[in-house]
C-alpha cells in the first residue's frame, strides 16, 4: 500500500528542526535509530539527570520524532521515522531550489565573462 506523507506546516517544521537543534536530542534520535530504549538506557551516555532526559524526550515527542509507551513501570521510546522522512523531503526540495538558483547564477556569470573582452584583447587594441 502506498502511503502519502502529508505536507508539514511551518509550525510543524519549526518544532521538528527546533527539536533537532539540540545535541543531546540528536544523540537520542541517533540512539533510537538502532531500536527502542528506556529512559534509563537513553540517559546512560549523557551526564544529565533522568528528569532532564525526560524533558528532552517530551520535546522530541511534541515534534513527532518519537513515540513513547509504558510497559509496566518502564517507559520506552521509539523513533517515528515519518517525521524524519518529511523533514528529508522538505530539505531535498530546498536543496533542489538552491541548486537551481546556483545554476542560474553560474549561467549568468558565464554570460558576463564571455561578453567582457579579455585583458589580452584590450592590450592589443591599445597598441593599434
Amino acid at each position: 500500500m502506498l502511503r502519502v506523507m502529508p505536507e508539514r506546516t511551518s509550525g510543524d517544521l519549526d518544532l521538528l528542526f527546533g527539536a533537532l537543534a539540540d545535541a543531546t536530542r540528536r544523540g537520542i534520535v541517533e540512539r533510537l535509530a538502532v531500536g527502542e530504549a528506556t529512559v534509563t538506557e537513553l540517559a546512560a551516555p549523557f551526564s544529565i539527570s533522568l528528569p532532564a532526559i525526560s524533558r528532552h524526550l517530551k520535546v522530541l515527542e511534541r515534534a513527532s520524532l518519537i513515540t513513547r509507551s509504558q510497559q509496566g513501570r518502564w517507559r520506552r521510546a521509539r523513533l517515528s521515522p515519518t517525521s524524519l522522512a518529511s523533514a528529508a523531503t522538505w530539505l531535498a526540495r530546498s536543496e533542489r531550489l538552491w541548486a537551481e538558483s546556483f545554476d542560474r547564477l553560474d549561467d549568468h556569470l558565464a554570460r558576463l565573462t564571455s561578453e567582457q573582452p579579455t585583458t589580452q584583447t584590450q592590450m592589443e587594441r591599445g597598441k593599434r
